[in-house]
């Protein structure tokens, strides 16, 4: 997954939170919703702007975060 041509960083748009193809839905939000239980069906239906390809890029976003050295 190119998370890159799904996640955008605008320091004028949530306060530079990495955000879905610059809508204001972030990629924290959909981690959240995913770690409360929502599952992707539920998610898009809540957000019918989000397409299945924005949470896999969310998750990829997430990893490749997570693997970077501190």
């Amino acid at each position: 997954m190119n998370f890159q041509d799904r996640i955008s960083i605008d320091p004028a748009k949530r306060s530079g939170k990495a955000c879905i193809r610059n809508l204001r839905i972030t990629v924290a939000d959909v981690l959240s919703y995913l770690a409360s239980g929502m599952t992707e069906a539920e998610i898009l239906a809540d957000f019918p702007e989000l397409e299945p390809d924005d949470i896999r890029a969310a998750l990829a976003f997430a990893a490749e975060r997570e693997t970077l050295p501190k």
